[in-house]
């Protein structure tokens, strides 16, 4: 599930809902805050981030991206062609 595109593997290119949830879980545990303060700091359920970060296909995309918010993370959305990583 990791994927190649950074040297450390804890970010990059995401293809999967598994990839979502792998970084998330990283940068939780990066900043060492606890499952159920990262939920209430996102406002969502500690079950809902649980099943955020197994990489669950049908998590809601509005409290993804609260979580991703709350924890510091940017999603950047770039048509293939313009791949940033691709060159």
């Amino acid at each position: 599930m990791k994927n190649a595109d950074t040297p450390d593997n804890t970010y990059g290119k995401v293809t999967t809902a598994g990839d979502i949830g792998r970084i998330i879980r990283a940068k939780r545990k990066e900043t060492g805050v606890r499952q159920d303060m990262a939920a209430g700091m996102s406002e969502v359920g500690t079950k809902f981030l649980s099943q955020l970060e197994s990489g669950k296909e049908t998590a809601e995309l509005g409290k993804t991206l609260r979580v991703l918010r709350k924890l510091g993370l940017n999603v950047y959305i770039y048509p293939r062609s313009a791949d940033p990583v691709q060159g």
